[in-house]
C-alpha cells in the first residue's frame, strides 16, 4: 500500500548557507562581521573563571567589601578634616613673623632716660638754706676781716663796704617769707630720711628747709660732713609716709660713653632733668673760687647740662640708680654756667659720709 506523504506543520528554517538575494533588504546585515565580547568583558570572565578554579570568589568578594569600607571611611574622614581642620600647628617661621608684626605695629615705649628720671623723682629733694641775723653778721664780720688783711698785705687803705639794708622795709608785709640764701638739691638715701647734698650748699647757712617730691616741707638738721668730697648729710625733722629712698649702684660697672641722667633744681627751677654720657672717670678738680679747698680726686666727668642749683643732686644710670652726687661745673671763662663739663662724686665716696658703705 502506498504510504501517504507526511508534511511537517513547522515552517522549514532557512538554511544557514542560503543567502538572500542582492535585492533583499537583509542583504547588508548578512554580510556584517559578527563581533565577539569586548576586552573588559573577556578579562572579567577570565578573572571570574580563575577565582572559581581557585575557590577564591567568596574571599575576594569579602576583601573587596573590606577595601571598599576602608576607602569610604578614609573619604569620610578626609572630608570631615577638610571642614574641621582643628588647631593649626605653628612653625618657627609663623612665630618669627608674628613677633616681627607685633614689634612693627607696637608704639615705642618711653626712652630709658625718661624711665631713669621717673625712678629717681620720688627721692629727689630741694634744699634751701637760710641765714639767721647772727649768722649773717658773723659772715659779714669774717669777710671784712679777710678784706682788711688783704688790703694791709697789699699796702693799700681798707674801705669798709656799706652794710646792706634790712630786707624788711616799712612797706614790706610782716608775714612775708624770706628768700633763700642758698638753693641746691639732694637725694634721700635711707629709710631714716637721710639726705645727701653738697657741703657748699649748706655751709654758709644755719637753717635748712627740705621740699619733698609731693610738695611737703620740713626743717632739717646737720648729721655729718665730708669736706674732702664736698658732701654733707642732713636729716628732715618730718618726712612723708611714703618716702622712697634711692637705689645706689657701684661705679665699677660705669664706663665712658654710658648714659647718665642728672636731676635737680638749677637756678632754683625744677625739678629739672638733663641727660648725657660719662665723659671720663677718676678726674681731678680744684675749685678756682676757693684756693684753700683741697683738690678733689676720683671724680666722674659727664656732659649732662647742670648749673648752680644742681649741686647735691643725684647722677643716675639708665636704671635710675644713683652712681654719683653732682658737685661742680667747669667753665674756663669763669662764668658760673654750664660749658659742657661737670663733675660728680662717686657714690662709694658719698656713702662713707653717711657712716657706712652699703656697696
Amino acid at each position: 500500500m502506498k504510504r501517504k506523504t507526511l508534511y511537517s506543520r513547522a515552517k522549514r528554517a532557512r538554511a544557514e548557507t542560503e543567502r538572500p538575494s542582492p535585492d533583499s533588504p537583509f542583504h547588508d546585515d548578512w554580510f556584517e562581521e559578527k563581533r565577539g565580547p569586548g576586552l573588559f568583558a573577556t578579562g572579567w570572565a577570565r578573572f571570574s573563571g580563575w577565582l572559581d578554579r581557585k575557590n577564591l570568589r567568596n574571599a575576594a568578594f569579602s576583601t573587596a567589601l573590606v577595601l571598599l569600607a576602608v576607602g569610604l571611611t578614609l573619604v569620610l574622614l578626609g572630608g570631615w578634616r577638610h571642614f574641621n581642620p582643628g588647631p593649626r600647628e605653628y612653625t618657627q617661621w609663623d612665630i618669627d613673623n608674628a613677633v616681627k608684626n607685633t614689634l612693627d605695629n607696637t608704639p615705642p615705649g618711653p626712652d630709658q632716660t625718661t624711665m631713669a628720671a621717673a625712678i629717681i623723682a620720688p627721692s629727689l629733694v630741694r634744699v634751701e638754706g637760710f641765714m639767721s641775723p647772727e649768722r649773717r653778721a658773723e659772715l659779714e664780720k669774717k669777710a671784712e676781716e679777710e678784706a682788711r688783711a688783704e688790703a694791709k698785705k697789699e699796702g693799700r687803705r681798707f674801705v669798709a663796704p656799706k652794710k646792706e639794708e634790712d630786707a624788711k622795709t616799712a612797706d614790706a608785709k610782716p608775714d612775708a617769707k624770706p628768700s633763700a640764701d642758698a638753693t641746691g638739691s639732694g637725694v634721700v638715701i635711707s629709710e631714716r630720711g637721710d639726705i645727701l647734698t653738697n657741703l657748699h650748699v649748706i655751709r654758709t647757712t644755719d637753717r635748712w628747709e627740705i621740699t619733698f617730691w609731693d610738695g611737703s616741707k620740713s626743717d632739717a638738721i646737720l648729721v655729718s660732713m665730708q669736706p674732702e668730697n664736698d658732701l654733707a648729710v642732713i636729716r628732715p625733722r618730718r618726712q612723708p609716709d611714703d618716702l622712697k629712698p634711692a637705689t645706689m649702684a657701684s661705679t665699677r660697672d660705669l664706663n665712658p660713653g654710658d648714659t647718665v641722667v642728672a636731676s635737680g633744681f638749677p637756678f632754683g627751677i625744677g625739678p629739672s632733668v638733663s641727660s648725657g654720657v660719662v665723659s671720663g672717670l677718676k678726674r681731678e678738680f680744684a675749685d678756682p673760687d676757693n684756693k684753700e679747698k683741697p683738690k678733689m680726686t676720683n671724680l666722674i666727668q659727664f656732659d649732662a647740662a647742670v648749673n648752680p642749683g644742681n649741686s647735691g643732686g643725684p647722677l643716675v644710670n639708665r636704671d635710675g640708680e644713683v652712681v654719683g652726687i653732682v658737685t661742680a661745673i667747669y667753665n674756663p671763662s669763669g662764668a658760673r654756667v654750664f660749658a659742657g663739663m661737670a663733675f660728680a662724686v662717686p657714690i662709694e665716696n658719698a656713702a662713707r659720709a653717711v657712716g657706712d658703705n652699703p656697696l
